[in-house]
């Protein structure tokens, strides 16, 4: 297993870092593009729907992106009611459905299901696309944060792990790990500051951003979106405990599917552009 997980990455390495590092967005938005279509067949597959309507589902997510384009070319700051709204129902939402667990979740009509996972993915490659015109630098220190957030809560938990976070959800996360996680990313951030003021990059990290504020906004806006990575893993998991499934698909072997490896993305991304909006 751990081969075939090695194999697959290189592979998504090899195809994505070309178009990650292209001077131009649109490589990088056409090979995203592919990821949120089979995101979004996964998701109503997960819903139990046929075969046709999840492919089906796939394409008017490939639309709501293609159509909303050009709008996304515009500047940031030109689009904060995006991504306040955004924001704003991720964390509502988000809190809705932990607190609720799989009972509020499996009342929820299917309709509404389908309807919310489709703008999910579509914020999130809308936010991927304009993080990539505000600049590597920038697209990579929120993409950084999740992985380092995912890989050093695992560490922490595995190590330290004593109180359960969500165990009807997830019972292999911890309070300590979600901790271990919040203080790497911490480190990261510190350190990429410091990065930005010592090198000459294309683009500010959000990091740098946040960092303009203060302290206070800095710190609380690094744990908050840390958080909010954590909410997006577990809203996934109850998603699939409800559907009986343990991967969302089997696209990418060794790694389960698509939104199995983007679940903390999704929240993050659009919530990192809603605290970026104004200082870009």
């Amino acid at each position: 297993m751990l081969k075939l997980r090695i194999i697959t990455a290189l592979v998504l390495l090899a195809i994505f870092l070309p178009a990650f590092f292209a001077d131009s967005p649109e490589p990088l938005a056409w090979l995203t593009l592919v990821l949120i279509a089979a995101g979004a067949w996964e998701w109503g597959r997960l819903m139990g729907l046929g075969m046709a309507r999840s492919l089906g589902l796939g394409l008017v997510c490939v639309m709501l992106c293609l159509g909303s384009w050009k709008l996304f070319e515009l500047p940031l700051h030109a689009t904060p009611n995006v991504w306040a709204c955004a924001g704003a129902l991720w964390v509502l939402v988000g809190a809705w459905m932990l607190r609720g667990g799989l009972a509020a979740w499996s009342s929820v009509h299917i309709a509404i299901k389908l309807i919310g996972g489709t703008l999910a993915l579509w914020l999130c490659w809308l936010a991927i696309f304009q993080a990539k015109r505000v600049g590597i630098n920038y697209m990579l220190s929120v993409f950084v944060l999740v992985w380092i957030a995912d890989i050093a809560a695992y560490f922490a938990g595995r190590a330290l792990g004593r109180r359960k976070l969500a165990p009807s959800l997830s019972p292999s996360k911890s309070w300590e790990g979600v901790w271990g996680g919040t203080c790497a990313v911490w480190i990261l951030a510190l350190a990429w500051v410091w990065a930005d003021q010592m090198a000459l990059f294309d683009s500010p990290s959000i990091y740098s951003l946040l960092y303009a504020h203060g302290w206070v906004y800095f710190l609380v806006s690094i744990t908050f979106l840390t958080a909010m990575s954590v909410v997006g893993d577990l809203v996934e998991s109850m998603v699939k405990r409800t559907a009986g499934v343990k991967d969302s698909s089997q696209l990418l072997p060794g790694h389960g599917g698509v939104l199995d490896r983007v679940d903390a993305l999704l929240p993050t991304l659009p919530l990192a552009m809603m605290l970026s909006q104004s200082l870009v």
